[in-house]
């Protein structure tokens, strides 16, 4: 008789050794965090093991992680800001992936070292993401030159992770050329990615409807460039129309404090088309801005709204953490769902405890 795999039982006569102290030994080990030294020297050496142990480590919400986060990316600050940064985004379908996949694949040709940071969107009802863009992007993740790390984007707006911030200054520290930051989707608030790339990329599609219609307003005055993708076969003659389309639009725009004027392009990413001019684009605009001193202007711009980004979102954890805070909340989410209070009057009870508590430890 014919024995079944997926059987244990038919299996007996070849029983898997199991030793319980190698087991923990294993998990010892991969629970093991090295010490600051040693991830800072691998980041700085360019280990990928270590960059990733790392921002792992920046991404936590354990609050003992805290401050060796912050010791790792102060340390690699003066490392930092060699880089280019490039945002994309687009609307769904419209080939992000595939894109981004054959745009650091012509990267590495020239022999840039490429970290793409793809922010997958975490469900509102079971707060999980699928973290599947290595899987989508097979070829470039199998690449030397490129790295992927993928993030769940939580309850941050922007389509942007909560720590893709500190995650780019330690990319930049381990070496990276490029830092590309997928976007979950499209929209208004794309302003937080665009608040810490140099180039903004609006990927488009045609023949999906009102080209107009499909993407927001806000999202094109800040695009500096916007590409129309899977331009072959029979969709050539649509991308042609939807080119002309965007570029009257964009002349309704005010100019940009850049001075750079945005270009309408298109590729096939499929085909692995169109994707040297885009490079061309990015170097262009990367040049200008250089010139006209706009590209440092804006770092240090960035660096000062991520300052008070920063303070908002510790403030939110501190308050959100304590204790009274807390055991308090519960009960004014009843009152205002009973309209026994209102929601400004809760709101002010809430902070007026928080502020309280705050003085009465500090006496």
């Amino acid at each position: 008789m014919k024995k079944d795999k997926l059987n244990p039982k038919d299996n007996q006569d070849n029983p898997e050794i199991f030793n319980a102290a190698v087991l923990k030994k294993i998990q010892q080990v991969r629970n093991s965090q090295p010490s600051i030294e040693v991830l800072i020297s691998g980041i700085l050496s360019g280990e990928i093991s270590a960059l990733s142990r790392a921002i792992t480590l920046i991404e936590s919400n354990n609050k003992n992680h805290f401050a060796k986060a912050n010791s790792i990316i102060n340390t690699c600050l003066p490392y930092a800001n060699q880089s280019v940064r490039i945002g994309i985004t687009g609307v769904p379908g419209a080939g992000k992936s595939t894109f981004i996949e054959a745009f650091g694949k012509h990267l590495s040709s020239l022999g840039k070292k490429t970290a793409v940071l793809t922010i997958d969107p975490t469900s509102s009802i079971s707060h999980g993401s699928i973290l599947g863009d290595k899987t989508r992007m097979d070829e470039l993740s199998k690449d030397p030159n490129t790295y992927i790390r993928p993030s769940a984007s939580g309850d941050t707006l922007g389509g942007v992770a909560r720590k893709t911030r500190e995650t780019i200054i330690l990319c930049e520290a381990a070496g990276f050329d490029v830092i590309i930051i997928e976007t979950v989707g499209v929209g208004q608030n794309e302003i937080a990615v665009h608040s810490m790339v140099d180039f903004f990329l609006l990927l488009q599609i045609a023949g999906a409807g009102d080209e107009l219609q499909g993407i927001k307003r806000g999202v094109i005055e800040i695009a500096d460039a916007i590409v129309i993708n899977k331009s072959d076969g029979d969709n050539i003659a649509k991308t042609e129309q939807a080119k002309a389309e965007l570029n009257r639009a964009l002349h309704f725009f005010p100019p940009k404090k850049s001075g750079w004027t945005p270009i309408v392009s298109s590729c096939s990413a499929k085909n692995h088309q169109g994707i040297t001019e885009i490079q061309q684009i990015i170097t262009d605009y990367i040049e200008l801005t250089k010139s006209n001193t706009y590209f440092d202007k804006k770092r240090a711009e960035q660096n000062e709204f991520w300052l008070l980004e920063t303070i908002n979102e510790q403030l939110k954890q501190n308050f959100y953490g304590n204790t009274e805070i807390q055991n308090l909340l519960e009960k004014t989410k009843k009152a205002v769902q009973n309209n026994e209070s209102s929601p400004f009057a809760a709101a002010q009870l809430l902070i007026e405890t928080y502020f309280n508590s705050k003085d009465q430890s500090c006496s």
